[in-house]
C-alpha cells in the first residue's frame, strides 16, 4: 500500500481562490540580518585583504589545507584532463548538449546597426560583447555541468573574450564532470573559491582574480546575498528563488507522465514549487494516485515529499481558457502545455519564462540538452524578465553623428527644449551649430 501523499487541492471556482493561490505564490528570497551581516564583512575582507582573505575563508568554510592562492587555480590543463577523466557516454553527451546549446543561441546573436537620414544624419546601435564575465557554479558533491554549460556558452558566442569560473572544492572534492564541462564550453580560468568571497572576488578583484563586469550562475542564500550587495558594481544574471514547474494538462497525457514532470521539480530543493493545472476533476485524481505509486521509487524521496507536500497544488479549472490565465496569473519559471493542440494556446501565454509545448516535451529536456536556456526567472519574476541569453553579455551604444545640415535643424529643436528647462548652457552648445 503507498503512502498518502498531502498535496494541495485548489479549485479556481471557489470564492476565496484567489487569496488560496497568493498564499501557495508567496516567496521572500530574503536573507535574515545574520546572514546579510556575516557577507558584508566578507566582502569587505576580500576587498582589504584581496588573495590572503580568500585563502583564509577557503581554509575556514571549505576545510582546505591551502598555503596560498596558487593552491587554488585550476590550470586549462587541468580542465582538458578532465574531459579524459569522464565516462565516453558523458563526454558524448556533454559534447551533444553543448553543439545545441550552441547553436540554439548563435540565433539570439545582435549586430551593429545604422541608418542614414535625409540630411546626411547617421543614427544607430554599437553592439559590444562585455570584456569578461564570471560564473559561479556550485561545488563538492553537487553536480551542476549543465548550468556550466548554459552560462559559459552564451558568454562566448556573445563574443566575450575572457570567461572566469569560480567553483568550491569543500574538502577537496573535486567534480571531474564540472571540469570537463568547463573544457568544453570555453572556460578560461578557474578558481577553486566559493561562496560569498568568491562573488566579491569577481565583483572586485583580488591580486590573483580578476575584476568581471557581469556574475552570472546559481548559488546559496550566502551567493544569492553577495550578488545582491555587488550589484551595481558589476551586472547579475538574477536573485532567483526555488525552481518550479507549472503543467497545464486536458486530462488526456499519461498521469505517470505527468507526476513524474512535477517530480523533475520538486527534487531540487524542500522549497521547489510543481503545480498542475487541469478541468478534469478525474486526471487530477489519477494524478494524484501517480504521485502517491511514484514517489517512494525517487532517490531524493525526502525532498521531493516535503516540496509537494509544502508547495505544491493540483488546481481544477472549468476549461482550457481558463487554464491559462492561472498559467498568466503563476507566471512560472517553467511552463508545460501538456496537450492536443499546445500551438492554439501559445498566441495567450503571455508570462512563462520557458514554454514546452505538447506531451512529449519534458521540462528535463530543456534543463540539459533541448538547446534553449535554461536559467530562467523564478517566483513571478516571467511577468518582466526573460531566459539568460546572448544579449546578457552584449551591451549597447547609441550611436549619433550629424551632418552640418542636421546639427542646425536639430539644434533649433533642443534649443527650445533646453530653454524650457532652464539649461542655458545645453541650448547654447545646440545654438553654435544653428546655420545663420
Amino acid at each position: 500500500m503507498t503512502a498518502p501523499v498531502a498535496i494541495r487541492r485548489l479549485n479556481a471556482a471557489d470564492a476565496d481562490f484567489a487569496q488560496h493561490l497568493d498564499h501557495l505564490l508567496s516567496w521572500e528570497s530574503v536573507s535574515d540580518d545574520g546572514v546579510n551581516g556575516r557577507v558584508l564583512d566578507i566582502i569587505k575582507a576580500v576587498r582589504e585583504r584581496g588573495d590572503a582573505a580568500l585563502v583564509e575563508f577557503t581554509q575556514r568554510f571549505d576545510a582546505l589545507d591551502v598555503a596560498s592562492m596558487a593552491d587554488l587555480i585550476l590550470p586549462r590543463e587541468r580542465l582538458e584532463l578532465a574531459l579524459t577523466r569522464i565516462t565516453a557516454e558523458q563526454r558524448q553527451a556533454l559534447e551533444t548538449a553543448a553543439d545545441r546549446v550552441r547553436s540554439y543561441h548563435e540565433k539570439q546573436k545582435q549586430d551593429s546597426w545604422t541608418y542614414t537620414e535625409a540630411d546626411g544624419t547617421v543614427l544607430g546601435q554599437k553592439v559590444t560583447p562585455l570584456d569578461r564575465a564570471g560564473l559561479y557554479v556550485p561545488g563538492g558533491k553537487a553536480s551542476y555541468p549543465s548550468s556550466v554549460l548554459m552560462n559559459a556558452i552564451p558568454a562566448k558566442v556573445a563574443g566575450v573574450p575572457e570567461v572566469v569560473m569560480v567553483v568550491p572544492t569543500p574538502r577537496g572534492e573535486i567534480n571531474e564532470i564540472v571540469l570537463a564541462a568547463a573544457a568544453i564550453a570555453g572556460v578560461d580560468r578557474v578558481f577553486t573559491i566559493g561562496g560569498a568571497q568568491a562573488v566579491a572576488a569577481l565583483a572586485y578583484g583580488t591580486e590573483s582574480v580578476p575584476p568581471v563586469d557581469k556574475i552570472v550562475g546559481p548559488g546559496n542564500i550566502y551567493v544569492a546575498t553577495a550578488k545582491r550587495h555587488v550589484f551595481g558594481k558589476v551586472g547579475i544574471d538574477m536573485i532567483a528563488g526555488p525552481s518550479e514547474i507549472l503543467v497545464v494538462c486536458d486530462g488526456q497525457t499519461d498521469p505517470d507522465w505527468i507526476a513524474m514532470d512535477l517530480f523533475s521539480q520538486a527534487e531540487h530543493d524542500e522549497d521547489a514549487q510543481a503545480i498542475l493545472v487541469s478541468p478534469d476533476a478525474a486526471f487530477l485524481d489519477k494524478v494524484a494516485e501517480s504521485i502517491a505509486k511514484l514517489l517512494p521509487s525517487l532517490e531524493r524521496e525526502a525532498i521531493a515529499r516535503t516540496s509537494i507536500e509544502g508547495r505544491g497544488a493540483l488546481i481544477l479549472v472549468e476549461d482550457m481558457t481558463q487554464a491559462i490565465e492561472v498559467a498568466n496569473r503563476i507566471a512560472p519559471e517553467h511552463l508545460e502545455l501538456s496537450v492536443e493542440d499546445p500551438e492554439q494556446y501559445l498566441p495567450q501565454i503571455r508570462h512563462a519564462g520557458a514554454i514546452f509545448m505538447g506531451r512529449y516535451t519534458a521540462e528535463a529536456l530543456g534543463d540539459y540538452c533541448a538547446g534553449p536556456n535554461h536559467v530562467l526567472p523564478t517566483s513571478g519574476t516571467a511577468r518582466f524578465s526573460s531566459p539568460l541569453g546572448v544579449y546578457d553579455f552584449q551591451k549597447r551604444s547609441s550611436i549619433i553623428h550629424c551632418s552640418a545640415d542636421g546639427a542646425s535643424e536639430l539644434g533649433k529643436v533642443a534649443s527650445v527644449l533646453a530653454r524650457g528647462e532652464s539649461l542655458t548652457a545645453h541650448a547654447r552648445s545646440a545654438e553654435y551649430r544653428i546655420k545663420s
